[in-house]
């Protein structure tokens, strides 16, 4: 292929349609028939990236190995293509106006007055083809965030309109996914929201080359022909995308519905062999009929919002398939364990995981967590905050250090066992400046986090200002809790673990970014089998 080729999925109607897994979906698909696929995700708020967003707004902020924080919907790209995402596939329009206002102040638009369009349209174009013009890809899917219609969706909209006027027929097409509602009282499914949606993308100039239906019920031949004529699209390119069991599902319903085969004719491209979905198959097969089940308590503070923790969800998925275990998730709010309940909330758990986050809200109920793990043998698994509170509870129970704290929580405590890493001491801007992306982890043999990566070196992803104290980690280390995995460059300690227990690790890193359905992260891998093994027990 000499030219890449561009696919743009705008949504309508209603947000949370599904954009995203429609947008991996079709990249999966793509990729099985051996294109070389990527997604981005353009978002139109006004952030630069959503690292300073509160996680009940926005969900959890994802991570890349080159330390972009990012849109959650880069976490579905990764699991479902196995392929890294970076800086490169998430935009918003903070990032846009940045860069054209920096542009402005250096003088590169010196005597011209810079306006939306063509400055800002054009930095949006040119951050559409970046991924594109590397030559690394046979075909880029773009997502736009948002919903037609929306005032701060106009740019996008007006961009993609200019790029597939000027990347020529055959090379730039969109797919508009819009929502086909059933109304109970005519009982009758309705056409007429996603005729409107058409109608006012058309108004931006666009035609949508193919329409994707999200609908809780089978959309009639008659439907189908109904939405062709009025949408302006081929009878074909009306694509039924019906409720499903599980997101891990609809690869293979947009491959009954033809998705792959009219972008393709649409793009001019071969259909090439059938896609190859033996290994996604067989990890749905084992999903769908697990031997085994087990409870684990998910101890946060966000868990109100699942998509707050939505990579860690993800990763038991993709753990619970590997062991043909079900893995019933059950949320715990950390400010609401006590004393007097904690044993009532965890008495039925086969395994708990201390969850990340930041500040002092509910803290003393994960430390709570913690030792109710360690004490009563329960499998435990701390991620990045969770690990620090398992440090504190040790410190607290272990050595005595009755206030032991983060300073994070408690600035001026007598023993800071989790202090502020020296080189964030001196940062005031709260955006992008926390330790982001991929950093090494040498692990010590003998250990518990060697026999689960079965190697010396890895390397994992990190969001994090605060870190286990050098000060504190030799007496620690003499009490039973095992520094077991250290940055070979910083000398922090990234894993921590102890003896004589079926299952007892904590992480500085967040290892759920990096599970996806082909690679299953071997932490939750183990943790699942551990929880599975104190289930018989």
């Amino acid at each position: 292929m000499n030219q890449t080729k561009y696919i743009f999925v705008t949504g309508g109607v209603t947000s949370s349609l599904g954009k995203g897994i429609i947008a991996a979906s079709l990249a999966k698909l793509l990729q099985a028939r051996g294109y070389r696929t990527t997604i981005q995700k353009f978002d139109p708020y006004i952030n630069v990236d959503p690292g300073t967003l509160n996680p009940y707004e926005h969900g959890e902020c994802y991570v890349t190995d080159d330390g972009a924080e990012t849109d959650l919907d880069l976490g579905h790209y990764e699991r479902f293509l196995n392929v890294p995402t970076s800086q490169a596939n998430n935009v918003t329009t903070g990032r846009i106006y940045l860069s054209v206002i920096e542009k402005e102040r250096r003088g590169e638009f010196l005597g011209k007055t810079v306006q939306v369009v063509p400055h800002i349209t054009n930095e949006i174009k040119d951050r559409m083809q970046l991924l594109g013009n590397s030559g690394d890809y046979d075909i880029v899917i773009t997502e736009i965030g948002g919903t037609v219609g929306d005032i701060e969706s106009l740019p996008y909209i007006e961009s993609v309109r200019q790029l597939v006027w000027e990347l020529g027929e055959h090379n730039g097409i969109v797919i508009h996914l819009t929502l086909v509602p059933y109304l109970a009282a005519a009982g009758e499914l309705k056409t007429k929201p996603t005729q409107h949606s058409v109608k006012t993308l058309m108004e931006s100039g666009i035609k949508a080359d193919i329409l994707v239906c999200r609908t809780e019920h089978e959309i009639s031949e008659e439907l189908r022909n109904k939405l062709a004529l009025f949408c302006n699209v081929k009878r074909e390119a009306v694509i039924q995308s019906i409720d499903a069991s599980t997101i891990y599902e609809v690869p293979n319903l947009m491959l009954e519905e033809g998705l792959d085969v009219v972008a393709l004719k649409k793009l001019d491209l071969p259909k090439k062999a059938a896609p190859d979905l033996k290994n996604w198959n067989t990890f749905l097969r084992r999903l769908k009929n697990p031997k085994h089940t087990v409870n684990i308590g998910l101890v946060g503070k966000y868990v109100e919002m699942q998509d707050c923790y939505k990579s860690i969800l993800e990763a038991f998925i993709h753990a619970g398939a590997t062991n043909e275990t079900k893995v019933n998730v059950i949320s715990i709010h950390s400010e609401h364990i006590d004393a007097t309940n904690i044993h009532d909330k965890f008495s039925g758990l086969d395994g708990i995981l201390v969850a990340p986050g930041f500040g002092e809200r509910g803290i003393e109920g994960k430390i709570a967590a913690v030792q109710y793990a360690r004490e009563n043998k329960v499998p435990f698994f701390g991620i990045c905050l969770g690990m620090q509170m398992a440090i504190i509870e040790y410190s607290r129970n272990i050595l005595g250090y009755a206030d032991a704290n983060s300073t994070e929580m408690n600035e001026h405590t007598a023993h800071p066992v989790v202090n502020l890493m020296e080189e964030q001491k001196t940062v005031t801007d709260k955006g992008g400046t926390m330790r982001l992306g991929a950093w090494k982890c040498d692990i010590k043999k003998d250990s518990l986090a060697y026999k689960i990566y079965g190697k010396e070196t890895i390397s994992e992803r990190h969001r994090h200002r605060y870190e286990y104290n050098s000060n504190y980690v030799a007496q620690l280390q003499n009490a039973g809790l095992i520094a077991s995995g250290v940055n070979p460059d910083t000398g922090l300690v990234e894993i921590i673990e102890i003896e004589n227990h079926p299952f007892f690790i904590g992480v500085q890193y967040h290892p759920e970014y990096k599970s996806t359905v082909a690679n299953p992260h071997p932490i939750f891998v183990n943790f699942v089998a551990a929880a599975v093994q104190a289930k018989k027990k």
